[in-house]
This record gives structure tokens, C-alpha cells and sequence, in this order.
């Protein structure tokens, strides 16, 4: 989901981001303080039918909305506790890092028990390479959906501009719990592999696609496109690497999601020599 994106970047600063990855506008470098270029869609037939899971290889088409719709301008009010927050990231929150010559990352989460707020809650824990100030992103990870009521989740991946796929529901299930595995990595001849593992349940996805990428960043985040979180509670992202290394080797920014003029969650600080962090939820 590139920010915006399984799911996919601020008015008052001089280099705002536009687009979300289903949007035509290009996508311009971001200095700290702008937003993520776009992201994660959100699964449209589950509201018709959960049944709609178990096919696989479905391919969802990203939600048709601006992400800047509806988005108060300036910066997002101090919410709760916390009396110091990060870059505001808008629908992406967690630890990007800028620069060239990504080549892969990996990063290790337990699956939260997520309690919907409405229907309309979406959001999902992923990594990926470029998206966070070009316009490919390649990534994978599991989306948590509150359509029918209650949390569904599903495990999928995206070459944007393609639309993200969605895997089958019961070949490939993830619950709340888990613990899950989500690696990007180039291999090669303009080849990018993306691999999901439920450590838990014993089962590992692996694709390739051929794209024009430009390494241009790796990223650890949390994305909800409509800015709607289900009450996640936390969420500890574990084993972190990029090119091999600790995520800590590389300079990162920061970035906590918001909504309305309102932070939704707040991104720690790298702990574990650079090697983890924990997301935690503040409202919706």
C-alpha cells in the first residue's frame, strides 16, 4: 500500500506529497514533515460476503478516494499522553528510510487482537521497498478488514501501480495472534520477490514480478487508507533488517498516522540495536 496505499504521503509545508497510488499525480521526494506517497486498499467485497475469501488470487480494486479528502490542514493536535510526537505520516505510521540502493527488508510482528470501531475500520501492518518518495512500491503483509462487523485478516501483496492480490483465505489463513514473517527483496534483473510466512500456522508465500523500481527507500509501517484504525491496542515489529542490517544502520523518519487534524497512534523509537519498534494505538 504506498502511502496515501494493502491500503498505500501537509498542506502548510513547501513540498507536500499528493498522490495516493491509484492516483495519476507523480509522486515528489518528501523532506521531513511531508506525507507518504499512498496506499493499502481496502477489500470492497467483504462487505458483500466473507465467502469472497476463500478465492484465490483475488485481486481488489484500491479504494477511489484522495487521501487528503476530508484531512484538516496543519499539523494533527497532541492526543492522549504523549506530549511528543513524530512526522506526521497521515494513513502510514512506522519507520521509513530514504536514500538509494535498498535492496531488501524483512521485519517479524504477532498479529494484534484488533477490536473494530465500525465497519468502515481498515489498516495494515507491512514492509516494503520505495513508496516512500518515488512512485513504485513493492510490499507485503497481512490487512486487517472490519467490513462485516469483526476482523478479518488477510494476507496479501503489491507491485503498485498493480492492485494489491489478496491470497486465499484458506490456504494461506492468518488470526489474531500469529506470528508473521513479510520480506521484500530484490533478485535481480529488475525481479523483485516478495515472501509472507505465518510462523504460526506453518505456511510460507512467495512471488516475483518484474518492474521498473528505484530502490529509493524501505519501509516498516502500519496503513490504514481511509484513516479509519481498528483499536489495534499495540503492534511490535521484531527482527527488523534492511540490506541485510539492522534498520538502525540507516538514518529513518518517524512517522505517527492521522485523521482529521488528530494523531490515531504513535511509532516508538528503535529499540534492540535498531532492530525493533512498537506502534501504539491511540484513537481513531
Amino acid at each position: 500500500m504506498r502511502t496515501s496505499s494493502p491500503l498505500r504521503r501537509l498542506a502548510h509545508l513547501p513540498d507536500s506529497v499528493r498522490r495516493l497510488a491509484h492516483l495519476p499525480d507523480s509522486v515528489r521526494r518528501r523532506e521531513p514533515g511531508t506525507r507518504p506517497a499512498r496506499r493499502l486498499a481496502r477489500p470492497i467485497g467483504l462487505a458483500l460476503s466473507v465467502g469472497a475469501l476463500a478465492l484465490a488470487g483475488v485481486t481488489m480494486p484500491t479504494s477511489p478516494a484522495h487521501p487528503d479528502s476530508g484531512r484538516a490542514a496543519g499539523p494533527p493536535a497532541a492526543f492522549g499522553s504523549y506530549r511528543h510526537y513524530n512526522v506526521n505520516g497521515y494513513n502510514w505510521g512506522g519507520h521509513a528510510a530514504s536514500g538509494s540502493g535498498f535492496a531488501s527488508v524483512s521485519a517479524t510482528w504477532r498479529q494484534p487482537a484488533a477490536t473494530c470501531n465500525s465497519t468502515a475500520d481498515t489498516y495494515a501492518p507491512w514492509v516494503g521497498l520505495d513508496g516512500y518518495g518515488s512512485p513504485m512500491i513493492e510490499q507485503t503483509g497481512v490487512a486487517t478488514d472490519c467490513s462485516t462487523g469483526r476482523a478479518v485478516h488477510l494476507a496479501w501483496y503489491e507491485f503498485y501501480p498493480a492492485q494489491a492480490v489478496y491470497l486465499n483465505a484458506a490456504s494461506y489463513p492468518v488470526a489474531s495472534g500469529d506470528v508473521v514473517h513479510a520480506s521484500v527483496a530484490y533478485a535481480g534483473a529488475s525481479t523483485y520477490r516478495v515472501t509472507l510466512s505465518d510462523r504460526t500456522r506453518g505456511w510460507t508465500f512467495t512471488t516475483s514480478r518484474t518492474v521498473t523500481a528505484s530502490q529509493a527507500s524501505a519501509e516498516v509501517i502500519i496503513e490504514s487508507p481511509p484513516g479509519r484504525y481498528p483499536n489495534f491496542h499495540s503492534l511490535t515489529f521484531t527482527q527488523i533488517t534492511v540490506n541485510g542490517r539492522s534498520l538502525g544502520n540507516y538514518s529513518t523518519v518517524a512517522l505517527d498516522p492521522s485523521a482529521n487534524g488528530v494523531f490515531e497512534a504513535h511509532t516508538g523509537a528503535l529499540t534492540g540495536g535498531g532492530t525493533a519498534f512498537t506502534i501504539s494505538y491511540l484513537r481513531e
